[in-house]
Order: structure tokens, then sequence, then C-alpha cells
């Protein structure tokens, strides 16, 4: 009768020390990559609106979904890419913004550490009328790029796996 409360007991003690160790193991868990970065202007990255100034990111996993979150300036979101790419066009960590009518988007984030370009949703352009297609329309001088839309560049630095 002894024996069989004793049994009880260590049985509840070894499910609780196993709960623990199970808890503690996660609380571990490492990101696969983080970092900070500053934004110069008010941007829009996929659904969010985040205003200019520092934030820290954090991407949870290497693996699809591809989800940073992003904290700072009182904003937290998460954004999903819409694409990865095997391949890296720079030799940093950076994002690449592209001016659309007045409206700084997030249109790629260049993470050579992981071998990855990530890519992300962006909004269309509203379609002009004739006339304002006709008042918008390019100067001979400028690049066709340019007239187009202007990319800007925001250095990432990352922390470390």
């Amino acid at each position: 009768m002894i024996l069989a409360r004793y049994l009880k007991l260590f049985t509840k003690l070894g499910l609780a020390v196993f709960a623990v160790g199970a808890l503690a193991s996660s609380g571990r868990a490492q990101n696969a990559y983080q970092g900070k970065f500053t934004l110069p202007v008010e941007t829009h990255w996929g659904i969010a609106t985040l205003p200019a100034g520092d934030y820290t990111f954090a991407l949870a996993s290497n693996s699809a979904p591809y989800r940073l979150y992003i904290h700072g300036q009182g904003v937290s979101a998460i954004i999903q890419a819409t694409a990865a790419n095997q391949r890296v066009a720079s030799e940093h960590p950076q994002l690449n913004l592209v001016d659309i009518p007045n409206v700084y988007t997030v249109q790629t984030f260049e993470a050579p550490d992981l071998g990855v370009i990530f890519t992300y949703w962006m909004p269309t352009q509203k379609h002009m009328g004739a006339k304002e297609a006709r008042q918008k329309t390019a100067s001979q001088s400028a690049p066709a790029t340019q007239a187009i839309e202007n990319k800007t560049s925001v250095e990432v630095h990352t922390t470390g796996r």
C-alpha cells in the first residue's frame, strides 16, 4: 500500500519534471534570422504601414511560410513574403523600397546570409484617366526606369542566427 503511494508520487513528479523541461527547451528556440533597420520615410510593407524610424525584425523559420515579425515605433506587424528566390543580388542585407506615386513600399528583402531574396505584396497602381496620363508623361531626357518608379535601398543590420 505504501509502495503504491510512492509510485503514484514519483509518477506525478516525473510528469511535472518532464513538463518543465519541455517548456524550458521551447523557450530557448532561436530565430532563423534577426536584426534591425531604420526606415527614412513612412513605408507600406504588405498590408502594414510603418512610420519612419527604427525597427527590429525576426524571421522565426527559414522555411515557408516566411513570416517576419517586426517591432518598433509603437507598431508590431507580422508580414509574410509572397515568394522567396534562392539567389542574392547584393552582398549586404537590405530592404528595397519602391516609390509608387509618393507611397514608399517594400518590394524585396535581400538576405545574403540565408541566400534568399524575399518578395512582398505590393499595391497595384491606380489607372490614370487619359487626361492625367498625358500630363504625367516622362520628359525625353528622363531615363525610362526613373519615369516609372524610384527605388531606394535601406541597410539592414543582422544580429546572427
